[in-house]
C-alpha cells in the first residue's frame, strides 16, 4: 500500500509526504506574479549579456552589441575634465609661481587643484588646511624658518629642507647655563641675556633673535615654537643641548622635509607654492 493511500489530507494537493501527523509539503504551483518575475529576471540576464560585457573567456570576454566598458566611460569622463582644464594648465605652464597668484582666475583655480596635491602629499604631515600636526610646522601662519615669499615656498617644496643646529650641551654650555638660556628664550627676552651673545647664538639666530630666513634659524623672540611640547621649556632646554640633526648626539631632534622635485613635476610644484602660499606666506 502507497504512502498516499494512508494520507490524512488526500484532497489538499499535497506531495503525500506526512511528518509529525500533520506536517506536509504542499504541492501548490508558484503566484503568476512570481513566475512573471522569474521569467523576466531571466530576459534580463540574457539582455544584458547581448549588449553588454559578460561572460569571460580563456583570453578575453564577450563583448556585448555596444562595446561598452567600465574603463571606456572612465576615460570619456577624464578626456572632458582634461578639456576644461587645459587653458588654465597651458596657462600655468608659460607663468611663475608669482604670477599665477596675481591672475585672479587662474590663482582660484590653482587654489581647487592644489588641495589635491596638497591632500596627497602633504596634509599627512602638515595637516588639513596646513594647521599643522604634532612635531611638523604649521603653514597656516606667517612664521617661515626659509622665508615665506612665494619663490622661497617654491624652492623649499622642491629641493626640501634639513636644518642643522649644533648640540650645545656639554663643552659648550653647562646645565645651569641652558637653564638661564632656555628661560630667556621662553619668557622672550633672550636677547637681552648675555649668553647669548657670548654663546655665538646669535651668529645664526641674528641679533635681534629673529632667526635668519637663509639658515633657517628659528625666531626666537615670537613665541612660536618649532618643537612644540606640552613642557615647551623642557622643550627648549633638550633643543638646546641636543642640537638639531646633529649627526654626533643620538638624542638629537631630526626634522627633515624631503625634496619634491623628483615627486611632483614642475607644475605641479607651481600650484603647490601658489596653494601653500595662500595659507600665510608673505614674509
Amino acid at each position: 500500500m502507497s504512502e498516499h493511500e494512508h494520507n490524512p489530507f488526500p484532497d489538499e494537493g499535497n506531495t503525500g509526504h506526512i511528518w509529525d501527523d500533520n506536517l506536509r509539503e504542499l504541492a501548490n504551483p508558484a503566484p503568476n506574479w512570481w513566475m512573471m518575475a522569474f521569467y523576466a529576471s531571466i530576459a534580463f540576464v540574457i539582455g544584458y549579456g547581448l549588449i553588454y560585457p559578460m561572460i569571460p573567456l580563456s583570453d578575453s570576454y564577450t563583448k556585448g552589441l555596444t562595446g561598452w566598458t567600465a574603463i571606456g566611460e572612465y576615460k570619456a569622463s577624464t578626456a572632458e575634465v582634461e578639456a576644461v582644464r587645459k587653458p588654465f594648465e597651458d596657462k600655468i605652464a608659460k607663468m611663475s609661481a608669482k604670477e599665477i597668484l596675481a591672475d585672479p582666475e587662474l590663482s582660484a583655480y590653482v587654489e581647487a587643484s592644489g588641495k589635491v596635491i596638497f591632500g596627497d602629499n602633504c596634509a599627512a604631515c602638515h595637516g588639513a588646511g596646513g594647521s599643522g600636526n604634532p612635531g611638523f610646522p604649521v603653514l597656516a601662519d606667517d612664521d617661515w624658518l626659509y622665508g615665506g615669499t612665494i619663490e622661497q615656498i617654491q624652492t623649499t617644496i622642491t629641493n626640501g629642507r634639513q636644518g642643522m643646529m649644533p648640540k650645545m650641551g656639554g663643552q659648550q654650555l653647562t646645565d645651569a647655563e641652558i637653564d638661564k638660556l632656555a628661560n630667556a628664550i621662553y619668557n622672550g627676552t633672550v636677547t637681552k641675556e648675555p649668553l647669548y651673545t657670548s654663546k655665538g647664538c646669535m651668529g645664526c639666530h641674528g641679533p635681534d633673535g629673529k632667526g635668519m630666513a637663509a639658515l633657517g634659524s628659528a625666531n626666537l623672540t615670537d613665541g612660536i615654537w618649532r618643537f612644540s611640547e606640552s613642557d615647551q621649556l623642557a622643550s627648549i632646554k633638550h633643543t638646546i643641548k641636543h642640537g638639531v640633526n646633529d649627526a654626533s648626539d643620538p638624542e638629537t631632534r631630526k626634522p627633515k622635509m624631503p625634496a619634491f622635485k623628483d615627486k611632483l613635476s614642475e607644475q605641479d610644484i607651481k600650484k603647490m607654492a601658489v596653494y601653500v602660499y595662500k595659507f600665510g606666506g608673505g614674509k
